[in-house]
């Protein structure tokens, strides 16, 4: 917009510029015309004197002031026009002799004047008779003002029309960037996603080479995902060989070693649990965004296992989630949610544990000692634990904090009013 208007802006001074020019030399026409009809009907009197025998007939110079002036002079005298009253046209050094000469002057009744002059010689042997022929500046300047004034106004409506033009094309011609910017945002999601191919012949190329990026990227994960977890299954038989090995030490009498060795082989179990566990959650994001899952039907499942367990078979369940409850992930990622975060419940709930949700939320909360405040950050760090007794290795609360804010929810922690502790998920969009 800004460049359309210098280009207008631009155009009005030269066309206001030629206007100016085409309307003098208009006017400089005209005024060469009445200057020949003065040179046809000029003569000399004996004394030398001009005498125009036939004046132009233009009203403006029967009119003092009329703005159109002529006067022919000779060395002896000279003639003026009514128009002039009792002014005179100032002669110039050097008249031209063979053709007619332009320029601007100061006039009389303080104008400036455009005229025009030539110096003739009625009589072969007579002295030169010099011919004027002016018009007030003031009509030109007014010509030039009404003019510019409604090119002005012609061109600010065309600045608004080309303006609008030009925004009507930069919005179809970035469109397909949207469509871009949506695939991109599928891709950051799921490393599975993949450019659509409805795209112009423009940005084709770019999306082949963001598929063929996305393919590389896809096949690394997938390798070095396979990778670890064939590391972490091919270390369980050993780890179950040196366990055997350790109760023999023990039944031997070499209690103090068994009890290193059970510990070594405890920090490398809770190593390989958790590099599973990433795996398992690094799969479960890569689904998080194929469908949408319901809930509650992932909730009265957990809750059906869970009551079978030591820890649940003491405890009351509340499910309170809508049937047409939907969330913007898939079944996996739920479920894999949901079973750290009623699992812990159960754990540490003394009578009760409730499952609730709502648009955009899931909650889960027990009726146990809760936690403090301070301690929420710490609960969420990976191999973190609420407790340090009982099995497992602390990466349930950080596995559940990454799918959700993979798939852009927000975990939080406080006080339930059963009394104990509720965690809740939250999907801002």
């Amino acid at each position: 917009m800004l460049a359309i208007l210098a280009a207008l802006a631009v155009s009005w001074l030269a066309m206001t510029w030629l206007f100016e020019r085409h309307i003098e030399r208009r006017e400089t026409a005209e005024l060469i015309r009445t200057g020949q009809m003065l040179a046809a009907s000029v003569r000399l009197e004996p004394t030398g004197a001009p005498a125009v025998e036939a004046t132009p007939t233009d009203p403006r110079l029967r009119k003092a002031m009329g703005g159109l002036y002529w006067q022919v002079s000779t060395p002896a005298g000279l003639k003026t026009s009514t128009s002039l009253w009792d002014q005179t046209l100032r002669a110039p050094e050097a008249a031209p002799a063979d053709d007619w000469g332009s320029r601007i002057a100061a006039g009389p009744f303080g104008d400036r004047l455009l005229l025009v002059e030539r110096s003739v010689r009625p009589d072969r042997n007579g002295p030169a008779a010099l011919i004027q022929v002016a018009s007030d500046e003031k009509g030109l300047r007014a010509a030039r003002q009404e003019f510019g004034r409604d090119l002005a106004l012609f061109l600010a409506g065309l600045w608004v029309v080309l303006s609008a033009a030009a925004a009507l094309q930069v919005t179809l011609g970035l469109a397909p960037l949207a469509r871009v910017r949506d695939d991109l945002a599928r891709l950051r999601k799921s490393p599975s996603a993949r450019m659509s191919d409805e795209h112009p012949q423009e940005i084709a190329p770019l999306a082949e080479a963001i598929n063929a990026l996305a393919e590389a990227r896809e096949g690394d994960l997938a390798r070095a995902r396979r990778r670890a977890g064939d590391l972490a299954h091919s270390l369980k038989t050993p780890l179950a060989a040196l366990s055997a090995q350790s109760r023999r030490a023990r039944e031997a009498g070499a209690a103090e070693a068994a009890d290193g060795l059970d510990a070594a082989i405890a920090a490398v179990s809770s190593a390989l649990e958790a590099e599973l566990a990433r795996a398992r959650a690094a799969a479960a994001r890569e689904a998080a965004f194929a469908a949408e899952a319901a809930p509650l039907a992932v909730a009265e499942r957990l809750v059906a296992v869970l009551e079978r367990t030591a820890d649940g078979e003491r405890l009351i369940f509340d499910v309170e989630i809508p049937v047409e409850l939907r969330v913007p992930v898939s079944e996996d990622a739920v479920t894999e949610m949901l079973g750290a975060l009623i699992e812990n419940a159960a754990r540490f709930a003394r009578r009760q544990v409730r499952v609730s949700g709502e648009a955009g939320v899931l909650r889960v909360e027990d009726d146990g000692p809760g936690m403090d405040e301070g301690r929420a950050e710490a609960a969420l760090a990976r191999g973190a634990r609420l407790d340090e007794a009982g099995p497992g290795h602390g990466l349930g609360l950080a596995i559940v904090r990454d799918l959700g804010e993979s798939s852009g929810a927000v975990l939080s922690m406080d006080r339930s009013e059963l009394g104990g502790l509720r965690v809740t998920i939250a999907w801002t969009a």
